[in-house]
Parts: C-alpha cells; sequence; structure tokens
C-alpha cells in the first residue's frame, strides 16, 4: 500500500484530535467528577445510572417522608393514648380513695370535682390531630372525634347494639326525705312520712292537738288541710343497661305514657334463633307476663306510674314492697317488662327476661334518636350505624338527602365492625397501619360510669346534709321543747336510713367503676402495645432503609463518579499524550522528499 505524505498529516491530525478529545474529556471529568456527560459516551453506566437513581428516589421517600411522618402520627396517638390512661387511671384512684368509707364532707366534695373534671376531660385527648388531620377517627380524619362545645340541634338516629353480658345491677331509691325548714314542718312528721298542705277540704288529715300528731278523718268526712306522704325510702335492684346517650327519644311524637303500638325499638337475639322485638307497651293497660318495652320520660315518671301497679305474688314473693292495698311501695319492673328512661337513657329489666338474656349471652339492640349533645360527648358516626337528620344549623337533612339524611355505617351486614386502616407505604412492597380508631380502645361507658358516680356522690352529699341540718336543728333554742325534739328525732330517722343507703349505694358504686375501671386501663394498655410493637416494626423498617440508603449510594457513586485522583492521572496522561502528539506531528511537519534524497 502506498503511503502519501498527505495521509500521514490527515492521521497524524486525527491523532491529534483525539488526544485532544481525551484531554477535553478527562477536564470535564475533573470538574464534575463524573464518569460520563452525556449517556452517548457509555450507555450501560448511564442505564444502571437512572436505574440505581430511581431506586434511591423510592428509598428516599420511604426514609426521608413516609416514615418520619409515620412516626410523627403513631407520637401523637401514643401521647393521647397516655393522657386518656392517666384520666381513667386518676377515676381508679378517686375509686379507692371514695370506698374507703372514712371520707369527710369535704373530701366527697373533693372527690365530686375531680370526678366531674375527668368526665369532662376524659374523650378530648381523642381529638389530637397531626398536621390537621383527627388521628382517632379512621378515615374520617377532618372530622374530630368529640363534639366541641354545646350543640343543641345535630340530630342523629342512632342503632346501638347491646350485649346482655354488659348488664349491671343498678339500685334505685323511692321516697326520699324532705326535711323541715321551720317549727311548723317539724311538727308535719308522722310514721314513716311527712304531711302536706293540700286545698281545704280536700285533705284526709287532721292534727289532733291530745295526741300531737296527725290523725286520719273518719271515712266521709269533711278532711282537713293536710295528706300523708310516705317518706320510708325503699331500695329496688334491677338489671340494665345503657344507652350511650342520655337525654334520647325512643319512640317519635309519643306521650309518656303513650299507647300502645307496634313500633319495636328494641329487639334480642337468642343462641339459634331469629331477632325477637320487643313491642311497645302501653304503661297504663300493661298485661303481666307480656315483653313489652314501657317508656317513660324520667325516672320521677316511672316512680308515679310504679305506685300505682299492682306486682304479682311471684314477683312480691321475689322482693318487691307492697302496701295493704296490693300497690307497689318502690320503683317497680314487671318480671317480663323493660321500663326505658329517656332522659337517662336506661333499659331497666324485670327479673325473668333480665336472668333469661342473661343465661343465653343475648345481643341485643335498639334504634333511638338524640337531638343536642354535650360538649365533649362522642360523634355517634365513629361507633354506630346512624343517619344524621338534622346539622349544627338546624337544617332538615332528609329534605337535602332522597328523604332519609346523611347515613353513616359502622357496621357491616354480618355485623361486623367496619374498620378503617390509614396505611403508610414506608418500604418496597411493604405498608404499615399507622392509626387506631376510639371505637376499637375505648366506648361511651367511662363516660356514664363517671356519670353514676358523680350521681351518687351527690345523693350521698345530700343524704348526709340532710342528717346534718336536723341535728344542727336539734341544738337550737327554737326547737328545745319536748314536743320540738320528738319530732325532730323521727325525721333524723328518716334521714339517717336514707342516709345509709346512699352512703351503701356509693360503696357498691364505687366497687363496680373499680372494676370496669381495670377493664377500661386493660384495653387502653392493649392498645399502647399493640402501637408500641407498630412502632418497633417501623424503626426496623427505618433502620433497614437507611442501609438500603447507603448502599445504594454507594453503587450509584461508583457507577456515576470517578476519583479525583484518578481523573488528576487520567488527566496528566492524555494531556502529556497530546502533548506528545503535537510535538511529533511538528517534526513530521518540517520533513520533506529531499531529506531522504
Amino acid at each position: 500500500m502506498r503511503i502519501t505524505n498527505n495521509m500521514i498529516m490527515d492521521r497524524a491530525s486525527s491523532n491529534i484530535n483525539g488526544n485532544k478529545i481525551s484531554v477535553d474529556s478527562s477536564n470535564t471529568q475533573m470538574t464534575t467528577q463524573k464518569r460520563i456527560d452525556r449517556p452517548s459516551e457509555d450507555p450501560v453506566i448511564a442505564i444502571r445510572s437512572l436505574r440505581l437513581q430511581t431506586s434511591l428516589n423510592k428509598i428516599n421517600q420511604y426514609y426521608e417522608k413516609n416514615i418520619p411522618d409515620a412516626e410523627s402520627w403513631m407520637d401523637i396517638t401514643e401521647t393521647a393514648l397516655l393522657n386518656i390512661k392517666d384520666v381513667v387511671t386518676d377515676m381508679r384512684t378517686l375509686c379507692v380513695q371514695g370506698s374507703t368509707g372514712t371520707l369527710t364532707p369535704s373530701d366527697r366534695q373533693t372527690i365530686l370535682s375531680q370526678l366531674r373534671a375527668l368526665q369532662e376531660a376524659v374523650y378530648k385527648e381523642g381529638n389530637a390531630d397531626y398536621a390537621g388531620r383527627t388521628v382517632f377517627t379512621g378515615f374520617r380524619t377532618d372530622h374530630n372525634l368529640t363534639f366541641i362545645g354545646d350543640d343543641t340541634k345535630t340530630t342523629y338516629t342512632i342503632t346501638e347494639p347491646l350485649s346482655a353480658v354488659n348488664m349491671d345491677k343498678q339500685r334505685y331509691y323511692t321516697n326520699e326525705v324532705d326535711e323541715p325548714v321551720d317549727e311548723e314542718t317539724v311538727l308535719l312528721q308522722g310514721d314513716g312520712g311527712r304531711y302536706e298542705k293540700v286545698a281545704a277540704g280536700t285533705g284526709s288529715y287532721n292534727y289532733n292537738t291530745t295526741t300531737k300528731k296527725f290523725e286520719p278523718v273518719a271515712p266521709g268526712g269533711t278532711g282537713g288541710d293536710y295528706d300523708f306522704v310516705d317518706q320510708t325510702i325503699r331500695e329496688s335492684s334491677y338489671y340494665r343497661l345503657r344507652l350511650s346517650y342520655d337525654d334520647v327519644k325512643l319512640y317519635e311524637g309519643t306521650d309518656y305514657p303513650g299507647s300502645q303500638n307496634n313500633t319495636a325499638n328494641l329487639s334480642y337475639t337468642l343462641p339459634g334463633q331469629a331477632a325477637k322485638p320487643i313491642a311497645k307497651g302501653d304503661p297504663d293497660n300493661y298485661t303481666a307476663g307480656t315483653e313489652a318495652v314501657l317508656c317513660f320520660k324520667r325516672e320521677e315518671d316511672w316512680e308515679e306510674w310504679s305506685k300505682k301497679q299492682s306486682p304479682t305474688p311471684e314477683e312480691i314473693s321475689a322482693g318487691v314492697k307492697v302496701d295493704d292495698n296490693n300497690t307497689a311501695l318502690q320503683k317497680y319492673v314487671p318480671d317480663s317488662a323493660v321500663i326505658f328512661i329517656e332522659e337517662t337513657g336506661e333499659y331497666i329489666f324485670g327479673n325473668t327476661l333480665a336472668n333469661n338474656l342473661m343465661t343465653n349471652k343475648a345481643d341485643l339492640s335498639t334504634t333511638y334518636t338524640k337531638q343536642g349533645f354535650k360538649d365533649g360527648e362522642l360523634r355517634p358516626e365513629h361507633y354506630f350505624d346512624c343517619i344524621k337528620t338534622m346539622d349544627e344549623d338546624g337544617n332538615d337533612l332528609k329534605v337535602l338527602n332522597d328523604g332519609v339524611g346523611i347515613k353513616h355505617d359502622k357496621y357491616n351486614e354480618k355485623g361486623e365492625k367496619i374498620s378503617y386502616s390509614i396505611d403508610y407505604t414506608v418500604s418496597q412492597n411493604q405498608t404499615l397501619g399507622v392509626n387506631l380508631e376510639a371505637c376499637n380502645i375505648f366506648d361511651h361507658n367511662i363516660y356514664q360510669d363517671m356519670g353514676d358516680m358523680i350521681d351518687a356522690v351527690e345523693k350521698a352529699i345530700a343524704a348526709n346534709e340532710k342528717v346534718s341540718k336536723i341535728e344542727e336543728m336539734m341544738k337550737l333554742d327554737q326547737f328545745a321543747g319536748e314536743e320540738y325534739q320528738e319530732k325532730l328525732a323521727d325525721w333524723l330517722d328518716l334521714a339517717n336510713k336514707e342516709m345509709d343507703y346512699y352512703n351503701s349505694n356509693l360503696g357498691k358504686v364505687y366497687s363496680r367503676a373499680l372494676g370496669k375501671a381495670d377493664g377500661y386501663l386493660n384495653d387502653i394498655t392493649l392498645s399502647i402495645t399493640k402501637l408500641g410493637c407498630k412502632t418497633d416494626q417501623l424503626k426496623m423498617t427505618e433502620k433497614r432503609m437507611s442501609e438500603q440508603q447507603e448502599s445504594v449510594e454507594e453503587l450509584k457513586s461508583k457507577n456515576d463518579n470517578l476519583d479525583l485522583s484518578d481523573i488528576i492521572l487520567q488527566y496528566t496522561a492524555a494531556y502529556t499524550a497530546y502533548q506528545a502528539s503535537l510535538t511529533a506531528a511538528g517534526k513530521l511537519g518540517s520533513q520533506t522528499l529531499l531529506n531522504y534524497i
């Protein structure tokens, strides 16, 4: 092959240019410390770099955003749970303190104040939020768990499941003592009660100045100005189930006592049987032995109704007190009936029906309407199947929503509670549910139990104050006479009996609440433990993500980057080669054919 000078010069020029490219490439690498500047320089490195960068982006998302978010969510949740645990622990401590039986009136007032404060605070921690999202409300993170402030208009129709295994024995009292206030009322004390002024000519007792007491007028007489009022306090106890709310309405548009109809808002299910509804009964025309719900607005209405009823011989044998006319002397529930008190939200079961339901561990269901909620009460949509029919502004939601209202489902068709998990993706193909729902941690029973305790303490305080007032009256000069002292001693006997009943009831309420508080603490502690397990799992994932991030960053660095010392050596070599090629080309350019002749 013949080589010409032009060919030599072209190749030398090409080599010089190649060396210049190497110098330029090395210079760029020295500036960027990257292996390549464009994918075309090394497609393999470029593709691998893209894959590693994609993996690193995912890891960074998990490690730097998702995991810290999940940790913060669970930290907020844990703090709220610990605060709720502290409230229930304080409730338990008050139960222990109150059950000692050696408390002064001041001690009881202090306990009462603390219970009221705890009742107001118990659920407010449930409104804890992370970045504006409530942590205990499932997917409804834009809703509070409780009502904020009193709400008088919001209305729900609520379907609440109940269980016979949760029945507790509640004591009810009839004929509370009205202590005397002056000389006249002191003398109005009789055998087991007091006398009350009525319209002239309609009374049935006259005051006998000889016997110093009021005596009955002979039949057909004109009567006097006083009637006898029984104040012998009596205790009755029945099994009950409480709704999660008080001041509810079981039947719409009904006066109390109401007329009989076929509406059944309470049903129960025995094992292997279909649900059995209990129809609404007419209190004034109740048939003994019939399963029926007898509905009253207030406990006082039930008391007045009871005093007109004639219990069966079996009920009397079981302990129901009656007078000579076989009329009940205490609050009374027929054996097969259910009393419902709207003001307190209580179902009170007759003994036969209660024993049947408890023996068979029956499940019950009831539907009622609740209008108006107190500050701190739980919102029903987080706990029950319910329909919101009126909002806080008084707008009728049935008109706006197909005649029904806004429906909220908390149970599926099988009766299983629907849970909503908020999941964070914390690594490749791994999600972690970070939330706990309040309905799985605590329910309204804590609030109601504190309400029972508050009511029991208030009544015990009132009963003790009655005794103290009468004892103080006996020390006054105006009541120093024998007649007044005898009458005040009779008043004191009644007041002491009432005080003994309420003190005894208070101890039983404390004891019952103490056992329940232990159960609530166990549930809350279990939830804290579950949350701790999730936190531990997240910590392990975080550690793994940290190691993966470090590994991928190292791999990517090795793939993309060059060590500066290596680049300098490479650059020096390229530059030396470039200078050498220039020198060689220069010498080659100075040679001609004459040099070879």
